[in-house]
């Protein structure tokens, strides 16, 4: 199991708030996009992406301009890597449920200092809501609920479950709920709607780094399949594998990825 940092990055005043007001901010900017504009499908979730991530970018060059920027939609800056304060964003988790009309999509933002998450906003525009790891103007880390009864619920992409995910729900005797945006799969496990969500075969630091700060600040496990730590801002931002889970699963869960990702690898499946 990892060992938490002993002295985790502190924001500087007022990033916590700065977070939140990019999260809203820019999901507003996106579901006006969505009402009023004539594009569909691609084409729709292009232009939402491109609105949300220069305003986004915009106001953080006003801000914050001595911090760099790691976006889905911005052009690589290397320099970034030899910052220790670095704005890891998604301006539109989710393209593809966003330009369907669905609710599952999210806004990412999270200030990375010294590779782990410091502050950090999730909002869920189409829902009305916002989670952030401190408490701003209605955004906050609620309290986990108590577990619902039944059978473990793991989320997994809609478009690509990972086969790992469906080994080890068999060998849990769980059950695997399809979801968009990884933003709204760990915040569908923080509200206590599912135990847990599972990813695998390819993600970016902008998927996970949000979504992992708030959910650290609730209480939640969250770490590489290997149980490794998440560090962010590395050279390459590929960052393909994610377990997001309850604190008391975390360990049996763990322990059936290692199980399953070995036989896997000895063509036992």
């Amino acid at each position: 199991m990892p060992v938490p940092d002993a002295d985790p990055p502190q924001p500087r005043a007022g990033d916590d708030s700065l977070a939140v007001r990019l999260a809203q901010g820019a999901g507003d900017l996106l579901l006006r996009t969505r009402a009023q504009s004539t594009l569909t499908g691609r084409a729709l979730g292009a232009a939402g992406d491109a609105a949300a991530h220069h305003w986004i970018a915009g106001v953080l060059r006003e801000q914050r301009p001595a911090d760099a920027l790691l976006s889905e939609e911005g052009a690589a800056d290397p320099a970034r890597v030899a910052q220790r304060r670095v704005w890891v964003v998604d301006p539109l988790d989710g393209t593809r449920e966003y330009s369907e009309g669905r609710d599952d999509w999210a806004v990412h933002i999270c200030l990375v200092v010294d590779g782990v998450p410091a502050a950090s906003a999730v909002c869920l525009p189409a829902s009305g809501a916002t989670y952030a790891s401190a408490t701003y103007a209605g955004a906050a880390p609620p309290a986990l609920p108590a577990r619902r009864p039944g059978v473990p619920r793991i989320l997994v992409s809609r478009s690509r479950p990972p086969e790992v995910a469906v080994r080890v729900a068999r060998q849990l005797g769980a059950e695997l709920v399809p979801m968009g945006s990884a933003g709204a799969k760990t915040m569908a496990v923080l509200r206590g709607e599912a135990d847990a969500y599972l990813h695998a075969g390819g993600q970016f630091e902008w998927d996970s780094a949000a979504p992992v700060g708030v959910a650290l600040a609730a209480g939640l496990h969250a770490s590489r399949l290997t149980g490794e730590p998440l560090r962010y801002n590395q050279p390459d931002p590929y960052l393909p594998d994610l377990v997001v889970c309850r604190p008391k699963l975390a360990a049996r869960l763990l322990a059936a990825i290692t199980q399953e990702t070995r036989l896997s690898d000895k063509g036992g499946h």
